[in-house]
């Protein structure tokens, strides 16, 4: 039993597993880069990293130059791309932290190589429309290849790498998906009839890994399928293993009257007496307010629905017929009833879900 009032329990194991599966998908001569953005997908980055470079994990992939900081200072070796843009008043980090930087631009570009030596990677819009050198159509390819090739000549720049990101590769049919790596290919063999050498070639995330072996080129990144969860409802795999479970405790047993109300708003009204759990996790752990009846916890392996409104740091669930008492172990969402069925109830994704654990819930690694 936890002492903690609410945490979350990250097996490492099953993080260690999912990469050599991945690793297994993306074959011999394919380099697989674990995405650990966002505090590792609220997984915990440092934790996660130094498991997987033990695991022989080289490149890692964060969103920000303050991740990379905090990776570094916690003795992260290895590859470190950062995936957006870092502003002016950071660039002489790139190269105190020996990161390598995404740009998007000639731009962008030309003013790193004033602050130089800078190693990057150069990224590709083919369809996503969000960041990168715009290249959605055939049409567009002999234009970005020139940038790119003066991007390249960039005196104080080292391109390491060229990459582009798929829009959505989780429908394993999708042919916007192959369209995009159409212009990408074509993109790449302009660069190579001009003599321009991008270095290390990737598009595949969690789903093109998946769903696309043909895609995976010189690397792939991994980044919720390392966590053990589906990239969506259309791209399952059977062999991923959920990492992060997200569990409470019992504070508080009694019983109500037919005719009581739960909780703020007085939305929930009991028809006859029950036994009600007040559990000590609210929505400022991150357990959304808009679940308010909408979910169930499980309480000594039984399903207890949550009634009335969420709290702030606590919320009210029905055990009548369940035996449980202060201190009991409560799932909010595990095995058994899965962040994915969460999301799904809320109309969102499980990447939100696995971020939204705020860090005032502890983590535990088993």
């Amino acid at each position: 039993m936890s002492e903690n009032r609410a945490e979350a329990r990250i097996s490492l194991d099953n993080i260690e597993q999912n990469y050599r599966y991945l690793r297994q998908k993306a074959g011999e001569n394919c380099i697989v880069m674990a995405v650990v953005k966002a505090d590792a997908y609220g997984h915990g980055a440092v934790e996660v990293c130094r498991r997987l470079s033990a695991a022989g994990e080289t490149h890692f992939a964060v969103a920000c130059m303050e991740e990379a900081a905090l990776l570094r200072s916690s003795g992260i070796a290895g590859e470190l791309l950062v995936l957006g843009i870092t502003p002016q008043e950071l660039y002489g980090s790139i190269a105190a932290y020996n990161v390598v930087q995404t740009v998007a631009s000639y731009t962008y570009a030309a003013q790193l190589a004033a602050c130089g030596p800078v190693r990057v990677h150069i990224k590709v819009d083919t369809g996503m429309s969000r960041l990168g050198l715009y290249c959605h159509t055939l049409d567009d390819v002999e234009r970005t290849a020139s940038e790119i090739e003066r991007i390249a000549a960039l005196p104080g720049l080292k391109v390491e790498g060229i990459f582009t990101h798929f829009a959505e590769s989780d429908a394993p049919q999708s042919d916007f998906t192959h369209r995009q790596f159409g212009v990408f290919s074509a993109l790449l063999a302009e660069l190579k009839a001009r003599g321009v050498d991008c270095g290390l070639r990737h598009c595949c995330n969690s789903a093109g890994i998946l769903n696309f072996p043909e895609m995976h080129l010189d690397m792939v990144r991994a980044g919720i399928a390392l966590y053990g969860c589906d990239p969506s409802p259309e791209s399952r795999d059977s062999e991923l293993r959920p990492a992060m479970s997200l569990h409470s405790r019992v504070a508080f047993v009694s019983r109500i009257r037919p005719g009581d109300t739960v909780s703020y708003g007085r939305s929930y009204t009991a028809e006859r007496p029950l036994d009600t759990a007040v559990i000590s996790i609210g929505y400022a752990d991150g357990l959304s307010r808009a679940l308010s009846g909408r979910w169930s916890v499980r309480i000594n392996g039984r399903p207890a629905p949550l009634i009335g409104k969420i709290c702030m740091d606590l919320c009210v669930a029905d055990v009548t017929g369940i035996p449980c008492a202060p201190g009991d172990d409560v799932v909010v969402f595990g095995p058994d009833n899965s962040a994915e069925a969460m999301a799904d109830r809320l109309g969102t994704i499980h990447y939100e879900l696995l971020c939204s654990v705020k860090n005032r819930v502890p983590r535990r690694y088993i």
